[in-house]
């Protein structure tokens, strides 16, 4: 039986860390802070027992727990990431305890009239009767990832605790900066060692993902001329102009809040501009890798086309590939998916396989050797204020990870 005080108060000493990493530092981690949780880890996997615990110089960390059976079975991984969102600050967390939830609106923060309200967020009304951990209205929460990161510490402390699960040998791994699309960038798959592993990065319980968008970023850059504005007349180009017409231009329906499944989006998620120059930042995704070139390329199709109504160069692009779909690598080894499947029915958890809509640090370390599904780690309303998890689905991940090491010693007995 999992200790249920124990795991919540390991999870609250996570979030209460400030990891925020910044997408424009161009060191690993991404922000000094990183390493104060980072460090952490590292002493209390040696602390449970974990074997081989190593932290590089980029903060990675990786930990084997050996195989207690005798017979040789393949080696698994489970990873997550401890940096969060710089989407909104994660700077002083104060989570609060929901016990009980029964239904009713939440008061986040009573000063500023901040609340969770199951009429707004009708998952919710899933979590009746369970604890709810949330924030306190003034930060995000960092259930992603820290929540998976407390559900496979768990995982480890308890299998090292209760021998008489048997399990092949274990590699966990724990990664800075997969927020900001760098999570994987440096992680040593060939040092792992594992055949397969999954991350612990989904959202509501049963989520079981192997499909997630081929992504890519576009810097749409904007060129104007200033002059004073009393003497402008044909000689002022005011770029911010120009770029309202470029995002017009997009067609409004493939937006991220008007798709839902397989339906890709272009989404601008911030812009800076003045009269002389104007920056757009989008993010392009799509699950199909045919509509994603095709989306590429109607961007580049854009940009001369309004050139060329202008008649000279005012806009310019640059696109980035990002990630790519890791369905593609997981297919060939869909019985790694049937093993987490089995593993949550055992535990009566009712499988939701579906897509990832957004990226995980399974997708790019599928390409590079490690098929790498994706399990739900309970968090819901990432990356703001509205945040929360509830610590039942914790423990449920915490079960699922045990279940799918002892079921994969079973598969190769």
């Amino acid at each position: 039986m999992l200790d249920k005080k124990h795991i919540l108060n390991r999870f609250i000493s996570y979030v209460k860390i400030d990891t925020e990493s910044d997408p424009k530092s161009t060191s690993t981690p991404s922000t000094i802070k990183q390493w104060d949780l980072a460090n952490k880890l590292a002493e209390e996997l040696k602390a449970i027992g974990m074997q081989d615990v190593s932290i590089d110089k980029n903060a990675y960390i990786i930990a084997t727990l050996p195989s207690n059976i005798t017979h040789k079975v393949p080696t698994i991984g489970f990873i997550s990431h401890f940096d969060t969102s710089p989407d909104f600050t994660a700077t002083n967390v104060k989570p609060k305890i929901v016990e009980n939830y029964d239904g009713s609106v939440i008061i986040l923060n009573k000063e500023e009239n901040i609340v969770l309200s199951p009429n707004y967020f009708e998952d919710l009304l899933l979590y009746k009767g369970q604890t709810l951990i949330t924030t306190d209205g003034t930060t995000l929460l960092g259930a992603d990832d820290k929540a998976g990161v407390c559900e496979i510490v768990s995982a480890m402390e308890y299998l090292i605790q209760h021998p008489e699960i048997k399990h092949g040998p274990i590699k966990v791994g724990f990664t800075p900066d997969e927020e900001i699309g760098r999570g994987a960038h440096k992680f040593d798959v060939e040092k792992f060692g594992a055949d397969w592993a999954y991350t612990m990065d989904g959202s509501q319980i049963g989520e079981l993902e192997y499909e997630n968008f081929n992504a890519a970023s576009a810097l749409v850059k904007v060129n104007g001329k200033i002059v004073h504005p009393g003497y402008a007349k044909g000689k002022m180009i005011n770029s911010m102009y120009y770029a309202s017409q470029f995002i017009e231009t997009l067609p409004k329906n493939e937006t991220p809040e008007k798709t839902e499944g397989y339906e890709g989006f272009y989404h601008l998620h911030s812009m800076e501009g003045k009269v002389e120059n104007t920056e757009l930042n989008y993010i392009i995704r799509d699950h199909d890798r045919n509509k994603f070139e095709a989306r590429k390329l109607q961007l580049i199709d854009l940009v001369k086309s309004l050139n060329k109504d202008i008649g000279h160069t005012i806009f310019e692009i640059e696109i980035k590939d990002q990630y790519y779909n890791m369905k593609e690598m997981v297919v060939p080894v869909m019985h790694i998916v049937d093993i987490a499947e089995a593993a949550m029915k055992e535990l009566n958890i009712k499988p939701l396989i579906k897509p990832i809509r957004g990226g995980t640090d399974g997708s790019q370390l599928s390409f590079m050797g490690l098929p790498c599904p994706n399990i739900f780690a309970g968090g819901h309303n990432f990356h703001g204020r509205y945040e929360y998890v509830p610590l039942e689905s914790i423990l449920s991940a915490t079960e699922v990870i045990c279940k799918i090491a002892e079921l994969t010693q079973k598969r190769y007995s």
